[in-house]
């Protein structure tokens, strides 16, 4: 697999995992706050915070598909690096507000480190000869 199509790949995924995810808190917010890794979340009014939350991950998912289909690779790079400081935030927040170390690292982390490798594969492209 060329490093273009391994780039491709893991935008699209990583596309397609925010809707779902954003789904998810739209859908089923209580639910889907338990994964997330903070030890309390909002009842009763207070789960509007868990849909804002759901409208984000659908927001950053229709940016990277949308950039992917236009094939807008270096702007979906730029994109894509300056997400990567969602999932580093949650993980400090998820960190710092007494939730598990590993639902930390292992959720958060790596979908940061996993975005990170994507925008760099993307910005590492050069452009086909004419």
């Amino acid at each position: 697999m060329t490093m273009k199509r391994l780039a491709t790949v893991l935008a699209l995924l990583g596309g397609l995992f925010l809707l779902y995810i954003g789904a998810l808190f739209l859908l089923a917010p209580q639910t889907s706050a338990e994964g997330f890794g903070l030890p309390t979340w909002p009842k009763g009014q207070g789960e509007g915070f868990l849909t804002v939350k759901g409208m984000r991950d659908i927001g950053y998912g229709l940016v990277i598909l949308a950039l992917l289909l236009a094939g807008q690779r270096k702007a979906l790079g730029l994109a894509m690096a300056a997400m990567a400081v969602v999932p580093a935030g949650d993980m400090v927040i998820v960190l710092t507000e007494g939730g598990p170390a590993a639902t930390a690292f292992g959720v958060h982390g790596l979908t940061a480190a996993a975005v990170a490798v994507t925008a760099c594969l993307l910005l590492r492209e050069r452009p086909a000869a004419a």
